[in-house]
């Protein structure tokens, strides 16, 4: 993995440079001093004298020196999973998430809560109890080092929440309720908003194993498809990019255009089951009864992997995507249906110039909004504003 990531040599930029090395070793853990020189541009007494900083300031540690090789014994740096925590929420259309983030990107604690629809008048004093709760649980070391709250929503939540059954009055309250605000009221936290898919996509993108992929699409599928594009094997600004992927337009056409939303999502799902004349399954989608279901799984899925393909072409016609990642808080076995049945639209669907990307599963799991929100907060605080990863 060739990684670029510039430091700048000059006075008063020191925060910068920080960021530069503290990004370096973190995405190349067990990198050396004179990597961490070589890969930044900074001269080898600039950068051992951020390392030292940085390791008084309990942000990095090293490793046991390497010997045996060529030249001067090196000693392997990486981050300090104590130096630093964060709290990631996702506030879904029907369950919140709450989960601990350290700053080596891992996760602890979930909790997670499931309801039939966002309740403005309660949900977020339900939410702001569970932070509040996990905060207490912390030392007093960790809570010194706790950044605050990565939160992760959909997008305008009052345009849709009757689309959960809600009641009417529920888009007005929501809209008028800003819910980061809010939420850092009633914990006395810091809180950063971002959009769930977005925040999920970041969680895959840290997830992947090296070398990485530089450009693929992310779809989550959850009650709705959150979603969003990495470009370029970008991390920081413009690299992970939010993308409203559930809502492109589908039309195969026998029947009336319709979002992917509609013919992916586990509400979609849900939907069909209605229909059949079944009962509206509610609660964690792990523990739905699926044998009891397949009449309408089968059917279900073929139609979402027919409706992801579409949308997989249709991203591919304008971006050059390595790969289609789809992953959702689903049973394994149903996941993988989904992803087979969308590879195999995918050979059905004509190809013009370009083949036609694979879909793959994802690595961040069906917790990706949530500790997607609490590592976009951690990097937002601590790392470089301008990372490119090159995969080779």
């Amino acid at each position: 993995m060739q990684v670029m990531v510039r430091g700048v040599a000059q006075s008063g930029v020191r925060l910068a440079n920080e960021r530069t090395v503290l990004g370096l070793i973190a995405i190349g853990p067990g990198s050396s001093n004179a990597d961490v020189a070589r890969l930044s541009g900074l001269g080898a007494q600039t950068t051992s004298r951020i390392i030292s900083e940085l390791e008084e300031r309990g942000l990095i540690l090293r490793g046991q020196v390497l010997r045996g090789r060529r030249g001067q014994p090196a000693t392997p740096l990486f981050i300090n999973p104590n130096g630093a925590f964060c709290i990631g929420v996702e506030i879904g259309w029907r369950h919140f998430e709450v989960v601990l983030i350290d700053m080596a990107g891992v996760s602890a604690r979930p909790v997670r809560y499931y309801y039939d629809w966002p309740d403005a008048t309660t949900l977020l004093q339900r939410v702001a109890e569970e932070v509040v709760r996990l905060r207490d649980s912390l030392t007093n070391q960790q809570r010194a080092h706790l950044v605050g709250v990565g939160l992760a929503t959909p997008t305008d939540i009052e345009k849709h929440v009757e689309l959960t059954g809600a009641p009417p009055e529920q888009a007005t309250l929501w809209r008028d309720t800003n819910i980061a605000a809010k939420l850092a009221a009633a914990t006395g936290l810091e809180v950063e908003w971002h959009n769930d898919g977005h925040a999920a996509t970041w969680a895959e993108l840290i997830a992947q194993a090296h070398p990485r992929m530089r450009n693929f699409a992310y779809f989550q599928l959850g009650s709705a498809v959150g979603g969003g594009l990495v470009i370029d094997g970008g991390f920081g600004e413009g690299g992970c990019r939010p993308a409203e992927l559930g809502s492109i337009m589908i039309c195969d056409g026998l029947s009336a255009p319709t979002f992917i939303h509609f013919l992916a999502a586990l509400d979609s799902l849900s939907t069909a089951v209605v229909a059949a004349g079944g009962k509206r399954p509610s609660g964690d989608p792990q523990t739905w009864d699926w044998d009891g279901l397949e009449s309408v799984v089968e059917p279900w899925s073929d139609k979402a992997g027919e409706a992801l393909a579409r949308g997989i072409q249709g991203i591919r016609a304008t971006i050059e995507i390595e790969a289609a990642v789809i992953d959702g808080p689903m049973p394994d076995h149903l996941l993988e249906r989904v992803i087979a049945r969308t590879n195999h639209h995918l050979t059905r669907i004509p190809v013009f110039s370009h083949q036609h990307p694979p879909a793959v599963r994802g690595r961040a799991g069906g917790s990706g909004a949530a500790v997607g929100a609490a590592q976009l907060l951690m990097f937002d605080r601590f790392f470089s504003r301008a990372w490119n990863l090159m995969a080779t």
